[in-house]
């Protein structure tokens, strides 16, 4: 027992230096010292196969015929799967890769294509590799894991590059004077309750915050609904968080107490605003509603309003997307949004190290949906359109501006 006791630990100080043919002299030489019995007890207290001990005990004995250069002898190791079966890697690319290479009846075309599929159908017909080793090739081959990138922003406009020239111009314009540019838009509705919320934060080990396993509306106190107001001068926001529906009014009715509340004082000797927004929703360029609301706001706080908006699916690049919303969203994230106080208060307290500084309010106003703006309607309202893209750009100044 002592001998064993022994060699296990020389074994152990020494394996990290060893590599197979140091190794195999190692356990052999313990073997040979022994003498009779000595292959059984290195062999149990090294865990090492008797046949390997024996193999070294050959070279021990033949130190002449021992390659010092090699560690393996010429041509020992297991052979690679392709290169006993070679066309494993192209049955494997048909699987893998079916849409690409025309082959709409492959089994796996429209299903994941996990390595245990792709090893078991490359089992049927006929090449047994195991899903290991599927890995193997596929890391070789250059593939691995990929998620969906976002980036197919769908049929560009002709004039999209011209849009954000024409934009980018007129908000150095305004900025170079000294009148407020905003950059407008709604974030993602929330539930309000005890759901997920996507993210980590930091808590005690094994002690995660348990949230509802399943997100039904039904189990939610309501919905949070952020429209926000970003301003690209000051990089200051305010976001109205509303109860009940996203609408043109809810949207006019934010920029108006952000006007009152925040930017007025930043901007006492203003004559217009300069509105950025994205060319869907509630400030959708094609919405009457929204243009009769901006009407009305106009009038309120008498001030011009102009407004640009993105071409079709830029939306992305909209600055309050990545200078507001996507802070908000690292503010609150792994924290369910509770209640309204909660999701206020998280808002609120958004910061950045460049200046960044967020005021957040609730809004607890009802709006309809569904509201028509007749032909009369439309006529009252003093909208003149620009000469390039009317549709994108125009410009609504107070019934009594002359």
């Amino acid at each position: 027992m002592e001998n064993i006791k022994f060699i296990a630990e020389r074994y152990k100080i020494l394996l990290p230096f060893l590599d197979e043919k140091t190794l195999r002299l190692f356990v052999a030489t313990e073997s040979k010292v022994l003498g009779h019995g000595g292959i059984a007890i290195v062999a149990k207290a090294t865990n090492t196969s008797r046949t390997t001990i024996s193999t070294g005990l050959k070279e021990l004995r033949n130190p002449l015929e021992v390659d010092n250069v090699r560690i393996r002898k010429k041509g020992g190791g297991r052979k690679k799967a392709t290169f006993i079966l070679p066309e494993i890697k192209t049955e494997l690319a048909k699987l893998i890769e079916p849409a690409l290479r025309g082959e709409p009846d492959s089994p796996l075309m429209w299903s994941s294509k996990s390595l245990r599929k792709l090893s078991a159908e490359l089992k049927v017909i006929g090449l047994n590799v195991s899903h290991n080793v599927v890995g193997e090739i596929l890391n070789e081959e250059g593939f691995s894991l990929q998620a969906n990138r976002k980036t197919d922003e769908g049929k560009g406009h002709p004039d999209r590059d011209a849009q954000f020239e024409h934009i980018h111009l007129k908000v150095q314009e305004f900025q170079s004077q000294n009148q407020p540019v905003i950059s407008v838009d709604a974030k993602k509705k929330e539930l309000v309750g005890n759901f997920k919320n996507i993210g980590k934060e930091l808590c005690r080990k094994k002690e995660p915050e348990k949230v509802k396993v399943y997100d039904f509306p039904s189990d939610a106190d309501g919905k949070a609904i952020p429209y926000g107001v970003y301003d690209l001068t000051q990089n200051k926001g305010w976001v109205s968080v509303g109860i009940d529906h996203d609408t043109a009014e809810f949207a006019a009715e934010t920029i108006k107490r952000w006007w009152t509340k925040m930017g007025k004082p930043f901007y006492p000797e203003a004559q217009r605003i300069l509105i950025t927004a994205d060319g869907g929703g509630s400030n959708s360029s094609r919405s009457r509603l929204w243009k009769r609301e901006l009407q009305k706001l106009s009038n309120d706080i008498n001030l011009i309003i102009e407004v640009c908006h993105f071409p079709p699916a830029t939306s992305k690049w909209n600055k309050i997307e990545h200078r507001l919303f996507s802070q908000i969203a690292q503010n609150w994230r792994g924290k369910p949004l509770l209640s309204y106080e909660v999701v206020v208060n998280l808002i609120g307290s958004t910061k950045t190290k460049k200046g960044l500084d967020v005021i957040c309010e609730l809004n607890g106003n009802k709006y309809d949906i569904g509201i028509k703006v007749t032909d009369e309607e439309l006529a009252y309202l003093n909208l003149i359109k620009d000469n390039f893209h009317g549709e994108w750009n125009y410009k609504i100044s107070p019934n009594n501006y002359t």
